[in-house]
């Protein structure tokens, strides 16, 4: 998308003002602690040491980071092309339905390795379809992508709901949830990564849809800066108009792209579904669509940014949960709070630094500059 202020060094866009962003949204909430008589500093070690104190701690700050690239990537490629897809978590409900149709159909006659790429099709497929038709709307008649996609979250919500008590339910049951995958349906851990730095994950659901995440986000990055199609998706999210002029047609760019944003945001169900729980239950998806907005802002829709983002909201939401047990004063209420101070700062108030920042960076190549000039002479 545009950014109407001089461009910085990558350095700087990438690393620089996220970590300003951050540093504000942390010094805001240790405001916050002190206000309800705790300590920050204590609240501080508390997060840190709950998302990277033992292995086990790591392997569900990872599980975590791993389910919000999958919906960062979503919120990023869209916003390439000029889109604010708003409906990660109603592409990743339905995008679990090509998971456990694909698990309930194999899980006990075929190995995971085997049910784990089918499932990786059943899910992109199936949030690809939920994107589809917001993206044709808004691409053929004109219906602002923000509405459309807030819409299809409620009907996906109630899809679920539908299908989890009248028919993937299995018989005799009480629990809205498909019965539990044989071994062919579920995820190996990847215990085996964390144990080469001498850590032991224990019963944190650290998976291999990790590693796939790190293929979705190399994806993304070679679909947005090596191809045409990502040339034409970011033209299109500068400029409309010059992309009209270049003989582009935006209809099926925002079709195509409400498609590969649907299809990542789907590809998440598989973290929780395949990766944790072993059957697909009602609520899987947590607000991890929503969190995905804010990993993109201040992963400055990159992948490169996108996963230490991600990351950082996994140590949010496991830090979180420790902060909450070793200091009840802080309830986790409070820690809401706390992630919605980091999303702030990187999405609504995200460029309340960059003027200053650009100023200063912008003084300094004048003045380097100057002096080069002056060498010269």
């Amino acid at each position: 998308m545009s950014n109407p202020y001089a461009k910085l060094p990558g350095w700087v866009e990438y690393g620089l003002v996220p970590l300003v962003n951050l540093a504000v949204a942390f010094l805001v909430a240790g405001l916050v602690v002190l206000l309800v008589g705790e300590n920050p500093l204590e609240a501080a070690y508390h997060l840190i040491n709950g998302a990277f104190g033992r292995g086990e701690y790591i392997g569900f700050t990872l599980y975590y980071a791993t389910t919000f690239i999958f919906t960062g990537l979503a919120v990023a490629v869209a916003f390439h092309a000029g889109l604010f897809n708003i409906g990660g978590e109603g592409q990743a409900y339905v995008g679990g339905i090509g998971v456990a149709l694909a698990c309930l159909w194999l899980d006990q006659t075929m190995p995971w390795f085997v049910v784990f790429p089918l499932a990786i099709i059943g899910s992109a497929l199936f949030g690809a379809a939920w994107a589809f038709l917001p993206g044709w709307l808004q691409a053929k008649r004109g219906s602002h992508i923000v509405i459309t996609t807030i819409m299809f979250n409620f009907i996906a919500s109630s899809l679920m709901v539908y299908l989890l008590t009248r028919v993937l339910k299995p018989l005799g049951s009480m629990s809205p949830q498909t019965r539990t995958f044989a071994e062919g349906g579920q995820l190996p851990k990847l215990d085996w990564l964390l144990s080469i730095f001498g850590l032991d994950i224990g019963t944190a659901p650290f998976n291999v849809s990790f590693l796939l995440a790190l293929v979705a986000a190399f994806g993304v990055w070679l679909l947005i800066w090596r191809t045409k199609l990502g040339y034409e998706m970011r033209t299109m999210g500068h400029s409309p108009s010059a992309a009209r002029y270049a003989g582009m047609s935006e209809s099926r760019i925002t079709v195509i792209t409400m498609m590969i944003s649907g299809a990542l945001a789907g590809m998440m169900a598989l973290n929780p579904i395949m990766g944790e729980q072993g059957r697909m239950q009602l609520d899987f998806v947590q607000g991890a669509g929503f969190v995905g907005i804010a990993v993109a802002l201040m992963g400055r829709s990159h992948p490169a940014g996108i996963i230490p983002a991600a990351v950082l909201f996994g140590v949010l939401y496991q830090g979180g949960a420790e902060i909450s047990f070793e200091m009840p004063s802080i309830s986790r209420d409070m820690i809401v709070i706390i992630q919605g101070l980091v999303i702030l700062f990187a999405g609504a108030l995200e460029n309340m630094f960059r003027p200053a920042i650009t100023r200063l960076f912008s003084t300094s190549s004048r003045r380097a500059a100057v002096v080069a000039q002056t060498k010269g002479a």
